[in-house]
């Protein structure tokens, strides 16, 4: 058996293509995280998507230091990161819940999702515990079997082994289910029709559905290496596989930055940074005054009473519904008639009529947003209507 310190020196450091790949994922990874964690709101979902950038980052990081060898100055480390592991795709499912749902993922209300990573975790804490010579000798089971192991100290205790085994099935049923839960909140969002408007570059639903699919490029290199791989000589691949996962979020944020656009620079762009309205400020207003009923209802009168500019509320607008100002009013609009429309209170008005009242000048306009909305004209929906009353 070998001493310590001559088996650490036969461990060899190697630097090649794919460990500056590694390299080159990492620290873009974490570059983002920081960017991610100053610019984003408090309670802000972007949030969550900065911390599975950071779990990703720290965990490929700890793979970075195996592949090139340099694990052998910090060897304590070895496999420290594995909880982590388990953590990234239900970070995933946070970020997608918390975009989608718009509801705020909590301890106490999400703590089973923690379930899996704590568990497994606290069933490595005699590993944790155990001499460096178990730890070296796990990295070289892993790497440079031909190169030899180390003597154990008598009383190491292996239970630890009986989940570490079964560790990358672990990872499998993680990966597997949280892509499954995550498809559903992508599929399920796609239904609302808030989610469907093209008048921005790139709205919540297909940044989401970009996500999903980049999770699955990353989650189809893990089932092929752990299938192909009995040992961690493969794990290299999965790396570089999350440094070109995340140049592609990279290039979809960057996408969105109002740094590209032609009109960066005039005054009322700059206003932004210094307004302190926040969308719910416009929600509870318009459901308070009813406001979008009004026939004269625009963008600009609407910043007027709220005491911003219109720039601001279109662009809360946008970044919170997916929709324009007018696509917004006359949402709301057609939510109120629908109940108009049925409402014996209302029964001695045409249909053109209750259009005016939520808000639109004309009947053309009202029959429009209507359909855009409902999908029926509004003679249509009165006549389903009635005819389920008398089913």
């Amino acid at each position: 058996m070998n001493s310590l310190e001559a088996l650490l020196d036969q461990i060899p450091i190697r630097h090649n293509l794919a460990s500056h790949i590694l390299l080159l994922g990492i620290v873009q990874g974490l570059f983002l995280t920081l960017v991610i964690f100053i610019r984003a709101k408090r309670r802000s979902a972007i949030l969550f998507f900065g911390w599975m950038l950071l779990v990703q980052s720290i965990v490929f990081l700890d793979l970075y230091l195996c592949y090139t060898g340099l694990i052998k100055n910090v060897m304590w480390v070895n496999d420290s990161t594995e909880p982590l592991v388990l953590l990234i795709f239900p970070t995933l499912y946070f970020f997608l819940y918390a975009l989608l749902e718009r509801k705020p993922v909590t301890f106490k209300k999400h703590w089973l999702h923690f379930l899996l990573p704590l568990a497994y975790a606290l069933s490595q804490t005699y590993y944790y515990l155990s001499p460096i010579e178990v730890k070296v000798n796990a990295y070289m089971g892993a790497y440079y079997q031909n190169l030899g192991f180390l003597d154990i100290p008598d009383g190491v205790n292996y239970s630890y082994n009986i989940t570490k085994d079964r560790f990358r099935w672990l990872v499998l049923l993680s990966c597997t289910l949280y892509l499954i839960c995550s498809i559903h909140l992508v599929l399920k969002s796609k239904k609302n029709r808030w989610m469907s408007a093209k008048n921005i570059k790139l709205d919540k639903y297909l940044f989401s559905q970009n996500t999903v699919m980049i999770a699955l490029i990353l989650s189809l290199t893990l089932f092929f290496i752990f299938f192909n791989f009995d040992d961690d000589g493969g794990d290299h691949y999965i790396g570089m596989a999350h440094t070109l996962t995340v140049f592609i979020s990279s290039f979809f944020i960057l996408s969105e930055s109002r740094f590209f656009e032609k009109s960066w620079i005039a005054d009322k762009y700059e206003t932004l940074a210094g307004s302190s309205i926040e969308f719910e400020s416009i929600e509870q207003f318009l459901n308070e005054t009813a406001y979008y009923s009004d026939q004269e209802a625009s963008l600009k009168n609407l910043a007027e009473k709220l005491g911003t500019n219109a720039n601001t509320v279109s662009r809360l607008i946008n970044s919170q519904t997916g929709m324009n100002f007018n696509d917004y009013i006359n949402q709301k609009r057609i939510v109120l008639s629908k109940s108009r429309l049925v409402d014996h209170d209302f029964a001695h008005l045409t249909v053109e009529a209750i259009g005016q009242t939520v808000g639109f000048k004309s009947k053309s306009a009202f029959y429009s947003a209507f359909n855009k909305h409902v999908g029926q004209s509004p003679s249509a929906f009165v006549k389903q209507k009635k005819g389920q009353k008398t089913l």
